[in-house]
């Protein structure tokens, strides 16, 4: 069992950075590919960014390639994504989650552990 909880969420200007966290544990946690995910109201949730084991293979979405970063702690049990030149669209609550199996790359993954987000709201 694993448990994830995000936090670093909140308002930010269009153009503004923004970094958020994701606290692991219950398990090694270096055992987990992790992902970042992102969904708003009445939308399909959306990949956005994956990091190997290690974290020597990371993973973007298109829409927020060069912008965003995604990075590992294993020794603080700690995935982050910094968010940099942020847009209205990015606006949504963000997922981190974990995957014993593959690291997410895109629109198909199979995560066995999720959190229960973070809201990133990011005015014009």
């Amino acid at each position: 069992q694993v448990q994830l909880v995000e936090s670093g969420g909140g308002l930010v200007q269009a153009g503004d950075s923004l970094s958020v966290s994701c606290a692991a544990s219950g398990r090694s946690f270096s055992n987990y590919a992790m992902g970042w995910f992102r969904q708003v109201p009445g939308k399909e949730r959306e990949f956005v960014a994956g990091v190997s084991w290690t974290g020597g293979s990371t993973y973007y979405a298109d829409s927020v390639k060069e912008r965003f970063t995604v990075s590992r702690d294993n020794a603080k049990n700690t995935v982050y994504l910094q968010m940099d030149s942020l847009k209205p669209e990015d606006t949504a609550v963000y997922y981190c989650a974990a995957s014993s199996r593959v690291t997410p790359k895109g629109s198909n993954y199979d995560m066995d552990y999720w959190g229960r987000g973070t809201l990133v709201t990011v005015s014009s």
